[in-house]
């Protein structure tokens, strides 16, 4: 009888079935931890999860980045003092993803809870902006201002807020701003977007990313209103894009003693690609997009008439939106074309005030990629700050995620800096002639107590048509346009309603002309005088606007001058020559 050996079994079973029989040997329970490590292991990667190496560092924190120039004053004398700047940050344990603390800061946030004090403030061209104020006497706990309005020779510093894109004065991250920037003594107003805040769109104009002419009024309404205050501005995401592209456009001559951008997306172009790119990318966009048609909801009648309706209701990413609606109402070409036009990364050279860049290197919004590194280091007003972590916006510290990090760097910042002699001076040139508006265009009505959701309706009366620029030399183009309608409108008031009748004598006529004559040039010499002390480049330009706008009247002065000798050349003399 013969005995089957371990080794002829082995030989005649397929490899295949023996593996099949060692898997089924393995306890169902093994698999199950092996299956839940397999999917930790991709979630990991794909929120970016970064706990393991937070561990492996002892929870130190990361150290913050610091780009400048070698010879900016800034740095030496103002961010070398910051000791947030020179420290490391640490994200939330729990919240040690960029994607996490994004979702935290939107859904939850923890924000302070407190108040806002709303001003309705009218734009020249109808729109209506909410300007929501916090003082620091709301935070302090005691009056400093009498029927909480600020007199004009207040000296307490002004930080003026700008938000993203979407987002109001009761987006969590910006309460979390306003609130400790508050509690330094200092006041702050939130200037919120076009349709915005619980107001509605009362003109044909929205807001985009590039947007800088509300931005552009309201400083420098803010400025004339408090010339003694110190007017500082923080930009967030889009905030922060329109931010710093004001800042480049405008130049020195702003009245900014400084300025902090936020997580800026810098090149759109760049950050319409990345935000296509993957999966992760292709949901914020989605929530984004999604956020964008809400707004275009809340005021559907305008852009039914000024945008492609059906188009933006289809829209899908930011890109369709873009360019059923903001090419549309904004008359860009392309999105490409909007794209390039609006973004910031163009204006980073021409900043002249000093601004403090602080951006996530894993941010999922706006990329890094974006990030202009040699054109901030070759400009002496701009220090950059970027940190490997904090997502966009986010920047959640402690194990309670109470506070956000780069508020307190930007607290500290702008402290230090108010403290400094590197503080930004307007250079002011004042045209005579220019006459600021005698009405403000704030609403007169009473300080409004804005309750926690922020809505309000906005007002229904009509707004009034001021020109809010209070430095006319900063723009050379609306210092010509409004002497011009200047110079117009007293030329207009200088001559005669009444057409002459005939019973009139000559005399009349030429009394009544050389007045107007002599009037009018005298205006005009005056206006141009005024006009060339501030630019001598403009003279050849202002003598053509005052011969083409003061022609009329100087034909109708050779009319009546030469008006007999033309009657008392006779058809009769004509034909005898």
């Amino acid at each position: 009888m013969e005995n089957s050996s371990p080794i002829s079994n082995f030989n005649s079973h397929s490899p295949y079935e023996l593996i099949f029989q060692a898997l089924l040997m393995i306890p169902i329970s093994h698999y199950f931890i092996g299956f839940a490590i397999i999917v930790a292991v991709i979630l990991y990667n794909f929120v970016e999860w970064h706990l393991i190496r937070d561990i492996l560092t002892g929870f130190r924190g990361q150290p913050i980045t610091l780009t400048f120039n070698s010879e900016s004053k800034l740095y030496e004398g103002v961010v070398s003092k910051c000791r947030i700047l020179h420290g490391r940050y640490l994200a939330t344990p729990w919240l040690a993803s960029p994607h996490i603390q994004t979702t935290f800061l939107n859904f939850f946030g923890r924000p302070p809870v407190f108040n806002y004090r709303r001003q309705m403030f009218r734009l020249s061209d109808g729109g209506t902006v909410a300007l929501d104020w916090l003082m620091s006497s709301d935070v302090m706990g005691h009056a400093v201002y009498i029927d909480n309005v600020i007199p004009k020779d207040d000296k307490t510093p002004i930080v003026l807020v700008i938000p993203g894109l979407t987002s109001d004065s009761n987006s969590p991250y910006l309460k979390h701003l306003v609130y400790n920037t508050a509690k330094c003594g200092w006041n702050v107003v939130v200037s919120n977007h076009r349709g915005l805040g619980g107001v509605s769109v009362t003109s044909d104009c929205f807001y985009n990313a590039g947007w800088t002419d509300d931005v552009r009024i309201i400083i420098h309404h803010l400025h004339r209103e408090y010339p003694s205050a110190p007017l500082f501005v923080v930009g967030t995401s889009i905030g922060a894009n329109v931010l710093v592209k004001f800042l480049g456009e405008d130049g020195e001559n702003i009245p900014i003693a400084g300025a902090v951008a936020i997580c800026s997306p810098w090149d759109l172009l760049i950050g319409d690609r990345f935000i296509g790119r993957r999966l992760v990318q292709k949901l914020y966009d989605r929530a984004l997009t999604i956020g964008l048609q809400g707004y275009a909801q809340l005021h559907q009648p305008r852009y039914s008439r000024l945008a492609n309706w059906e188009g933006i209701v289809k829209s899908r990413s930011i890109r369709d939106f873009d360019n059923h609606a903001t090419c549309l109402v904004g008359k860009y070409e392309t999105v490409d074309t909007y794209y390039r036009r609006n973004s910031s990364t163009n204006y980073v050279d021409k900043v002249a005030v000093p601004l403090l860049c602080i951006s996530a290197l894993d941010d999922p919004v706006c990329t890094k990629e974006a990030i202009p590194w040699d054109e901030c280091r070759l400009n002496k007003n701009i220090v950059l700050a970027t940190a490997q972590h904090g997502g966009h916006l986010a920047f959640f510290e402690g194990i309670t995620a109470s506070s956000l990090w780069w508020v307190r760097a930007v607290t500290e910042f702008l402290g230090i800096l108010h403290s400094s002699p590197y503080m930004h001076r307007q250079y002011k040139v004042q045209i005579p002639g220019l006459i600021p508006p005698s009405e403000p265009s704030i609403d007169q009505s009473p300080y409004i107590s804005v309750a926690e959701d922020g809505m309000v309706a906005a007002v229904a009366n009509e707004p009034t048509r001021t020109d809010e620029f209070e430095d006319s030399s900063e723009i050379i183009k609306p210092t010509i346009a409004m002497a011009k309608e200047d110079r117009d409108q007293q030329l207009r008031e200088s001559v005669p309603n009444d057409v002459p009748s005939e019973s009139q004598t000559h005399e009349q006529k030429s009394s009544t002309c050389n007045a107007s004559c002599h009037g009018a040039t005298s205006l005009i010499k005056r206006r141009l005088e005024q006009l060339t002390r501030h630019s001598k480049k403009s003279i050849w330009l202002l003598a053509y606007v005052a011969i083409v706008t003061s022609w009329p009247l100087v034909g109708s002065a050779f009319y009546f001058f030469f008006k007999r000798k033309i009657k008392n050349i006779s058809p009769s003399r004509l034909q005898k020559k």
